[in-house]
């Protein structure tokens, strides 16, 4: 049975017509009619180099022949810990030491041993063929070009997330890909193989350590292309936080593309990200490092007030809170420690301690540093950039309506960003620059800064994945770029050029309804009325009848749905989800 999978492409440096074949690409070929993304028309621009017409290009003439070949974060329920969802020793590790017991990085001659030692990938032999030029492109037809050498690639996704991410395996199907999932058993996405969405599911233990996982997805990803099924792996990619120290490390043993793991492991620490802000010459907030209860004094001195306190690396349900005084500093970091230190790890699991429960107590395992830094005012924005071979290729700025505080809930979102030009350039420039800082040259990230009204825009973290929530689809809908096609093509080592329009599509706003009480939600059917009115493009109740929520005065309140719409301009997308918010009061009793 033949493999092999042929691209034709000509135009763009000449009239002379090329074949391009990807071996051993495997037999299966995605069954589900899936119909490509589109976008209707409608206004800055987030990209790095000057707008080219579609009439300023020239022809190219692509033939494809085969052969034959990241739950939504619902805040809420946060501080009781009997409802809390028991966690793997993975999870705990990732949420709470990261990146825990994964094997150190690389040094760079045994990165270079890695790459040596292996085969080129498919993809890579095909981008060889290719003029380094013509995949460099910025325009319609060039974008084409990479969407057609992704066809028949076999990508490999750790952790499939919630199944509101199953979009990410619907566009890689429609691209052509030969998806295999690596996931636990019981995962939701392993019915994606029965749909025909996706080639292979690789069950892991995701109970076992962060190196136990590791090294049970390494062997089962080293099988791929042994049954013909599909081809080796040609790159390897997640969507979800928690395995992004986990992917790159993959990657970096299989010698595929990737992140640097010191890179993922200084974002994801926020002490070392600002310490390499430092060193790069960018702003950082005054910070301070508590390990134990008598840093405090000296962190309020160092930090002043009002500032925010949060785990160093993220922990568990904790989250950042706002402190205004000393007093509430003290406070502040006992809730922190208090409560990690009730729990225990037993059966692989982050759980309440009680008489009868055996265990390691969590104190032994969880690191329990916090960070205190100053307090940022202003607006808050997210920037979505994608890099490429060193440098950005795209970076849109979005804004972020206020948080609620002191446990810094989001509220509502706009694309594009209602900021001014020389605002959103600034803040581009931040996060572009805190993503080299890092040490990234490659990837999608989501960054959130703010532009304070003292010192500008400043950092509040850089994540090494696409955003959650709504973003891909803002991008997507504002400006033409899909997250997830680039998030492939970068993971598969295909240059990332992505072709823009000069002004945006349309204009997106979105928020997530909290609640403004505490309570049991009786119904959402004013939720899913939003949904036949004019403009409203999605309304998805995050909770269901029944369920109990935490309202706003009460501590992390819960998101009860999530509301997207389109408006001629950002601010009349947001006045009419304010309006619809307004107008309907959620039933809590």
């Amino acid at each position: 049975m033949s493999t092999t999978c042929c691209t034709c492409f000509q135009g763009l440096v000449g009239r002379k017509k090329q074949d391009v074949h990807r071996r051993r690409s495997g037999s299966w070929q995605p069954t589900a009619a899936l119909v490509p993304n589109e976008m209707t028309n409608v206004w800055a621009s987030p990209v790095p180099r000057t707008f080219r017409d579609d009439k300023d290009g020239a022809d190219l003439d692509l033939v494809m022949s085969s052969l034959d070949t990241d739950v939504p974060h619902v805040p809420g329920k946060a501080k009781s810990k009997s409802n809390a969802r028991r966690r793997s020793k993975f999870e705990i590790e990732q949420l709470t030491m990261s990146p825990g017991s994964l094997p150190k990085p690389l040094a760079p001659y045994e990165r270079e041993q890695a790459i040596r030692r292996l085969q080129p990938t498919a993809t890579y032999e095909m981008l060889n063929q290719v003029p380094q030029e013509v995949l460099e492109e910025a325009t319609a037809e060039a974008q084409e070009l990479r969407r057609k050498l992704t066809k028949g690639a076999t990508v490999v996704f750790i952790s499939a997330g919630y199944p509101g991410k199953r979009f990410i395996f619907e566009r890689a199907a429609a691209l052509g890909v030969k998806s295999v999932i690596v996931d636990h058993p019981d995962s939701w996405s392993r019915a994606l193989v029965d749909e025909g969405i996706v080639a292979k599911f690789l069950e892991v233990d995701m109970g076992q350590s962060s190196e136990e996982v590791f090294k049970q997805a390494l062997a089962a990803i080293s099988e791929l292309g042994k049954d013909g099924l599909t081809g080796t792996a040609d790159g390897i990619v997640t969507f979800v936080e928690l395995s992004v120290p986990m992917t790159c490390r993959l990657a970096e043993v299989l010698g595929l593309p990737g992140m640097e793991p010191q890179a993922v492991d200084r974002a994801r620490d926020k002490h070392r990200t600002r310490a390499a802000l430092k060193d790069f010459g960018l702003p950082t907030p005054a910070n301070y490092l508590i390990k134990q209860g008598s840093d405090l004094k000296a962190a309020a001195e160092v930090v002043g007030f009002p500032a925010v306190i949060k785990p160093v690396s993220g922990a568990a349900s904790l989250g950042v809170k706002k402190v205004t005084s000393f007093e509430e500093l003290e406070s502040g970091y006992l809730e922190v420690a208090e409560e990690l230190g009730s729990l225990v790890v037993s059966s692989g699991a982050l759980t309440k301690a009680s008489n009868g429960t055996k265990g390691v107590n969590a104190k032994s395992v969880v690191d329990l540093t916090v960070l205190l830094e100053q307090y940022l005012d202003g607006p808050e924005v997210d920037v979505d950039i994608i890099m490429s071979e060193g440098d950005w290729r795209y970076a849109a700025v979005s804004d972020n309506g206020p948080t609620l505080e002191p446990y810094f809930n989001e509220t509502w979102g706009l694309c594009p960003s209602m900021l001014s030009k020389q605002q959103q350039t600034e803040l581009k420039d931040l996060s572009v620059n805190c993503c080299k800082a890092l040490g990234f040259t490659s990837g999608v990230f989501h960054v959130e800064c703010k532009y304070t009204s003292t010192t500008g825009p400043q950092l509040i973290e850089v994540n090494a994945r696409m955003g959650g929530g709504p973003v891909r689809e803002c991008n997507r809908l504002v400006w033409g770029v899909d997250l997830v096609e680039e998030a492939i093509f970068v993971a598969l080592g295909i240059p990332a050029r992505p072709y823009l329009p000069k002004v945006p599509y349309t204009c997106i706003g979105y928020t997530f309804v909290n609640a403004q009480k505490s309570g049991k939600l009786m119904s959402t059917a004013g939720f899913e009325a939003w949904r036949k009115l004019p403009n409203v493009l999605s309304a998805d109740p995050l909770v269901k009848v029944g369920d109990t929520v935490v309202g706003c005065k009460d501590g992390l309140a819960t998101w009860l749905c999530q509301l997207v719409v389109k408006g001629e301009s950002s601010e009349k997308a947001l006045k009419l989800i304010q309006k619809l918010e307004s107008e309907t009061e959620a039933d809590i009793q």
